[in-house]
């Protein structure tokens, strides 16, 4: 009797098993070849199209290698009271009157606004004082009770006690500024401000700190003679400015490069640029001096694994620009925001963040408490120094 051959045969079920396969891996083939391949080529050509071209940055200059505080507090929201929820949208910077005891500052609505402290943070009272019309960062108190403000959208601003608007100036050797930002004046009289961005407005800042072009300036602004000068160009995005207590040099910070330099005013130096402090965990925006020998740089993330792997790659920068220009936007990697205190040699002192805390822009130290704005949250953090000190780091 001749052999059966049934065993090179599928059997019935195997059959079906295989027609089954077969028949649900065609959907999934249509959907990859109808929709996710022309997806995919359509972001590839958009990219080509894309006309923004991000440029190498000098990572020469930029090192892994982080300048750690001696003394750190990494819960910093645990001690905080929040001032003036609601009524102060995006409060960027934080001016403190000695004399009369208010704080000013900014907000996304175009009003300066005042808020008069009290010992429980929720009695404190705000008030609008002034609208410039466009948006504010940046203040100072000058020397004949004027507010110096750096507005992102008019220029660099003097307000008078009674509230009048005065433009001082809006552009510099003929280029007009697109992001005033940070402001101080010094005792002769002398104004300091950065430009962040003479190609980018505040609305589209993170396309300038993508495109990795040095589009900022640190700059002077002399009242009497009603002169702009251009001190430093080539800035990675200048950000915040700070006249030393002895007059002799001027910090400004650099957001792209986290750091911030120092530009001398007086001595066998004077013009001349050194770094004042660099590798800092975040990028550094505005720096306040407290009076009592520290100056305070604010952070608004720490340096992320993801941001460095953009800074060394520009195709990287490039996509996350065209995901804040054509869709919901980038992914956010900002994280562990806060503020440092460091002495008047550029020596770091003190680390106050947390994970939760992003966007800090400025951090001013009034008493016992460090006061922070915010380019984005709706009010001022009021953080105890005395209750939740920083402890030495193990």
């Amino acid at each position: 009797m001749p052999e059966s051959n049934n065993h090179n045969s599928p059997s019935p079920s195997t059959q079906a098993s295989r027609r089954s396969s077969s028949s649900s891996s065609w959907p999934l083939n249509f959907l990859f070849f109808s929709i996710l391949v022309p997806v995919a080529a359509a972001l590839l050509i958009l990219y080509q199209l894309d006309s923004f071209d991000p440029a190498p940055l000098p990572l020469h200059e930029l090192s892994h290698r982080v300048t750690a505080a001696p003394a750190r507090n990494a819960h910093m929201l645990k001690g905080s009271e929040f001032i003036g929820v609601g009524a102060l949208m995006g409060p960027e910077d934080i001016a403190y009157d000695s004399k009369s005891g208010l704080i000013y500052t900014g907000c996304a609505d175009g009003w300066v606004k005042r808020v008069t402290l009290k010992e429980s943070a929720a009695d404190s009272v705000v008030e609008n004082w002034v609208n410039t019309g466009g948006r504010p960062l940046g203040l100072a108190h000058g020397h004949d009770g004027q507010l110096l403000v750096a507005d992102t959208e008019k220029g660099l601003l003097s307000i008078t006690e009674d509230g009048e608007v005065e433009l001082l100036t809006d552009e510099a050797e003929g280029v007009k500024f697109k992001l005033t930002d940070a402001v101080d004046v010094a005792k002769d009289g002398m104004i300091y401000f950065t430009d962040a961005s003479y190609m980018y407005s505040l609305k589209d800042y993170i396309l300038d700190l993508l495109e990795g072009k040095p589009h900022g300036r640190f700059l002077s602004y002399d009242p009497t003679m009603k002169e702009t000068k251009v001190l430093v160009p080539d800035l990675y995005f200048a950000n915040g400015v700070a006249v030393s207590p002895d007059q002799n040099f001027v910090i400004f910070c650099e957001s792209v490069m986290r750091r911030c330099k120092k530009y001398y005013l007086q001595g066998e130096k004077k013009g001349n640029v050194e770094n004042f402090i660099d590798n800092l965990p975040g990028p550094p925006d505005n720096i306040r001096y407290d009076g009592e020998g520290h100056y305070w740089i604010a952070f608004p993330t720490e340096n992320t694994d993801s941001w460095n792997l953009a800074i060394r790659y520009p195709f990287i920068r490039k996509w996350l620009a065209i995901m804040e220009k054509y869709t919901a936007g980038r992914p956010h990697m900002e994280k562990n925001s806060g503020v440092m205190a460091v002495n008047l040699e550029g020596e770091p002192i003190a680390h106050y963040f947390d994970p939760g805390l992003s966007a800090i822009s400025s951090g001013i130290k009034i008493g016992n408490y460090l006061y922070c704005g915010s380019i984005f949250n709706p009010y001022i953090i009021r953080f105890d120094l005395e209750r939740h000190p920083a402890h030495a780091a193990t």
